[in-house]
C-alpha cells in the first residue's frame, strides 16, 4: 500500500465537465463560501446519501482537486486532532527521521489534562521517525510537544502553521494549539482540512505514516536511540484498521482522525480504487456514538466513487496561484548621461510651478499683472527712445516667452503702433 501512495501523481488543474449540463440537485448557492449543500448532479449520478448528520462534511477527487460535492464546507469548527495533519505539513520538512533528540521534563509540561498519549518518556532519546509514528498512530500530544520544540517552540510552530496553511489556500484555520487541544479560537474547516490531507498525500514520507496500521514504540532507548524495548502501537482510525466493530474499508490510505470534548468527532480520510483518489471530511456527526463518524465516511466515499465523472465539480482544493513577480524593466545601454528633457514652458494650461505646486492659477494672475506692468514700461522706452526693447532683459526668461506675456507683447505694440 506505501508503494502505491508514492506512485500518487503530482495533483494538476482538472478542466471543469461543462457537457452536458447539470441537472439541478444543489440546495443554496453553488459557491462553497456560501452555507448549504452543494452539488452538480449530471445525468447518470448518485444522489447524495440523506443520512450524513455531521455539522460540515466534504467530499473530493485527491488527484484532480475537485470538490464532488459539500456541505457547510467553509463552516469553522474545532478540528479536534485532524489539525495534526496540517503539524505534519509544516514540521515533516523540517525534522529528519533519522535524527534523535533527548526528551526533558519541560518538554512534556504543558501537555493537555486527559491528552492522547504514545507514551513519550523525559530522559529518553527518540529517533524523529518514531516519534512520528506517535503523532499520526497514537495521536500522541506528548510526541508532537517534542517535535514542536525541535521545530522551533511551540508558539513558533502555530505561526508557522498559520502561514503554511495560508499558503495552500485554507483561509478558515486559526491554530492556537497545534497539537489539535480544545483550545479558545482554535478552528478549521471541511475545506481546510480536505486541503491538508490533500497536501499530505503528495508527501512520500506523510503517506506512508498515514497509512501504517500498527508499529513498535520504544519504551526505553540507549543514549543513541537504539530501543531497549519496544511495545506495539495501532492506528486509531478504524477505518483503517477495522477494530471496534468498524469494518475496514478496502483500499483506504487512511490520514487522522480525532476526537475532543468541543470538536466531537473529525476525521479525514482517503481511499485508491480503479485508479482513482477520493478524499472525503467530516466534522461532528450529530449522531450518537463513534460509529457514526466511519459510517458517515464510508458512505461519502462510496459516493464519491460511483459520482466521480458524472458530476460537475463545485469548488477546487488547488491553492492558489503564486502571485507573479513584475517584469524586470529593460535598460538599454548608452554611451553618456540620459539626456534630460527640458522643462516645458509654463502655458495657461500648465503655469508656471506645474502639477506639484497646484493648478497655478494664482501664478497666472500675478504673471499678468507684473508682465503688463513690465511690458508698460517697456512701451514707454519705445515711444521715446525707439529702440527696440530686449524682453529677456525686462522679464525672466521663461516668463518672458510665455504664450500670456506674448499675447500681451502682440496686443501692446499694435496698441503702440496707434499713438
Amino acid at each position: 500500500m506505501a508503494g502505491a501512495l508514492t506512485l500518487l501523481p503530482v495533483p494538476v488543474a482538472a478542466a471543469p465537465l461543462d457537457d452536458p449540463p447539470p441537472r439541478s440537485e444543489s440546495s443554496g448557492s453553488s459557491r462553497l463560501d456560501e452555507p448549504g449543500t452543494h452539488v452538480k448532479l449530471r445525468d447518470g449520478a448518485p444522489d447524495l446519501p440523506d443520512d450524513v448528520s455531521a455539522l460540515s462534511w466534504l467530499v473530493a477527487d485527491a488527484e484532480s482537486g475537485d470538490v464532488l460535492a459539500a456541505h457547510d464546507a467553509h463552516e469553522p469548527l474545532p478540528p479536534a486532532s485532524t489539525m495534526k495533519t496540517l503539524f505534519a505539513l509544516t514540521a515533516l520538512p523540517r525534522l529528519s527521521g533519522a535524527d534523535t533528540h533527548t526528551v526533558t521534563d519541560e518538554e512534556l509540561a504543558t501537555v493537555g489534562e486527559g491528552s492522547s498519549l504514545v507514551g513519550v518518556a523525559p530522559g529518553n532519546t527518540y529517533r524523529v521517525a518514531d516519534l512520528w509514528r506517535g503523532v499520526f498512530l497514537s495521536s500522541g500530544n506528548d510526541a508532537v510537544h517534542v517535535l514542536a520544540e525541535m521545530n522551533g517552540g511551540w508558539e513558533e510552530t502555530a505561526a508557522q502553521m498559520e502561514e503554511k496553511a495560508r499558503s495552500l489556500g485554507a483561509l478558515d484555520t486559526n491554530v492556537v494549539s497545534p497539537d489539535g487541544y480544545d483550545a479558545p479560537g482554535q478552528v478549521s474547516s471541511a475545506f481546510d482540512l480536505a486541503v491538508f490531507g490533500r497536501a499530505g498525500l503528495a508527501i512520500p514520507e506523510f503517506a506512508e505514516y498515514a497509512s501504517t496500521v500498527d508499529a513498535q514504540f520504544p519504551g526505553n532507548t540507549d543514549s543513541d536511540g537504539t530501543p531497549t524495548w519496544t511495545y506495539g502501537i495501532l492506528n486509531t482510525n478504524r477505518l483503517l484498521t477495522g477494530v471496534g466493530g468498524v469494518e475496514a474499508y478496502p483500499g483506504l490510505i487512511g490520514i487522522k482522525n480525532g476526537y475532543t470534548t468541543e470538536a466531537g468527532n473529525t476525521l479525514i480520510a482517503a481511499a485508491r480504487r480503479d485508479g482513482r483518489t477520493i478524499l472525503v471530511t467530516v466534522m461532528n456527526p450529530q449522531e450518537s456514538g463513534g460509529h457514526a463518524l466511519y459510517g458517515e465516511a464510508r458512505d461519502l466515499l462510496d459516493w464519491g466513487f460511483d459520482a466521480a465523472g458524472h458530476v460537475s465539480p463545485v469548488g477546487s482544493l488547488q491553492p492558489p496561484a503564486p502571485r507573479a513577480d513584475p517584469p524586470a524593466r529593460q535598460v538599454t545601454p548608452h554611451a553618456g548621461p540620459e539626456p534630460v528633457a527640458p522643462e516645458p514652458l509654463p502655458t495657461p494650461e500648465r503655469p508656471l510651478g506645474g502639477e506639484e505646486y497646484g493648478d497655478g492659477s494664482a501664478y497666472a494672475w500675478v504673471g499678468g499683472v507684473v508682465g503688463a506692468a513690465f511690458l508698460t514700461a517697456g512701451l514707454i522706452v519705445v515711444r521715446r527712445n525707439r529702440a527696440p526693447v530686449r524682453w529677456g532683459r525686462i522679464l525672466p526668461a521663461r516668463w518672458a516667452a510665455s504664450a500670456t506675456v506674448r499675447r500681451l507683447r502682440l496686443r501692446l505694440r499694435r496698441r503702440a503702433a496707434d499713438l
